[in-house]
């Protein structure tokens, strides 16, 4: 059917530039690929302001985020514009590194690293010291990370603009970053409550954001995103194995994503959706099994994306083609 709209679509185009622009004659109209690649093109190579803002959205899921650095080299490497980048959780760490311009092949390499163990001071002892002392873990490394790796202390040094989401413990208030210290706003937004100490910001209590907003749709809508692209982790907490207190609060936390998630994944204009449910949140030496599964749905979900961007641009491309058909007559 998709395919249908396409044809569709650039018959009505093409008429509109026979008349008005002939060199810009559309390839045979019966070849469904080399219609999409020229369209693709048509809109990839306009500048931003020529075309829609484009926002990458990625969700929480902890360490089963890392299938988002999978996605993100799907993309990238098809040379899908990304304008805005907005993220919670692992989600809020990996798209800081994508909105600082971290190629995605470094990404990838730098995924196991960046995991549950790297992001904290994850170990037996402290585990233990967690199960008998309520004694919580630190997210601090978290911090260094952003600072250390990316080189990007504040939003404003990003090259794409970036926002995550965190929430206030004592009111339940999502908290929403933009601007200031990247390194604590990226720990506060993947600071699980119950494992990680809050992080005290500002006179409030941070904790992970994916509590409140799974699927920040909104904040990347706030810096300017027309068409969102959401990479989202899926949930089936009906399998999970209730051995140990961490399944238990990784239960906990997968039910509450996934209730959010059915209302949050309609704000999106596009969905890819990895295949992660059977991977626990603190597996971390599936980390590349992770990141592979989300270039495989990445994959699979390219050529319907590419064709729900060039419909959803369509509006644009005629105006411009209109204009740049009178134009040379």
């Amino acid at each position: 059917m998709r395919a249908g709209r396409i044809r569709a679509l650039a018959a009505a185009l093409g008429a509109v530039l026979l008349c008005a622009a002939p060199s810009q004659a559309l390839p045979p109209l019966d070849q469904d690929a080399l219609l999409r690649d020229h369209l693709w093109r048509e809109v990839t190579l306009r500048p931003k302001g020529r075309r829609p803002t484009i926002g990458l959205v990625l969700s929480g899921g902890s360490l089963r985020a890392l299938a988002h650095s999978g996605v993100y080299s799907v993309l990238e490497n098809a040379g899908f514009p990304i304008d805005v980048v907005a993220g919670v959780s692992m989600g809020a760490v990996l798209g800081s590194a994508i909105a600082s311009g971290m190629p995605s092949r470094m990404l990838t390499q730098m995924a196991p690293k960046i995991g549950f163990r790297g992001a904290s001071n994850y170990g037996a002892f402290s585990l233990a010291r967690l199960a008998f002392f309520d004694s919580p873990l630190s997210s601090e490394k978290t911090a260094r990370w952003v600072d250390t790796v990316l080189r990007r202390p504040r939003f404003e040094d990003l090259k794409r603009p970036f926002a995550c989401v965190a929430m206030d413990i004592k009111s339940g208030e999502e908290i929403m970053f933009r601007e200031g210290p990247l390194g604590p706003a990226v720990r506060a937004s993947m600071n699980l409550p119950g494992i990680f100490s809050p992080v005290q910001y500002r006179h409030r209590y941070l904790v992970d954001g994916g509590v409140v907003n799974f699927i920040p749709v909104n904040a990347a809508r706030l810096l300017g995103a027309h068409y969102v692209v959401a990479s989202v982790t899926d949930l089936d907490y009906s399998q999970s194995r209730l051995k140990s207190m961490l399944n238990t609060l990784e239960q906990v936390i997968d039910i509450r994503g996934a209730l959010l998630a059915r209302e949050q994944r309609k704000a999106a204009n596009f969905l890819i959706e990895p295949k992660v449910h059977d991977i626990g949140f603190v597996e971390t030496l599936k980390a590349l099994d992770l990141v592979a599964q989300g270039v495989i749905s990445a994959r699979r979900r390219l050529p319907a994306l590419q064709e729900d961007l060039i419909l959803f641009s369509h509006p644009r491309l005629a105006e411009d083609w209109i204009s740049e058909g009178r134009r040379r007559r």
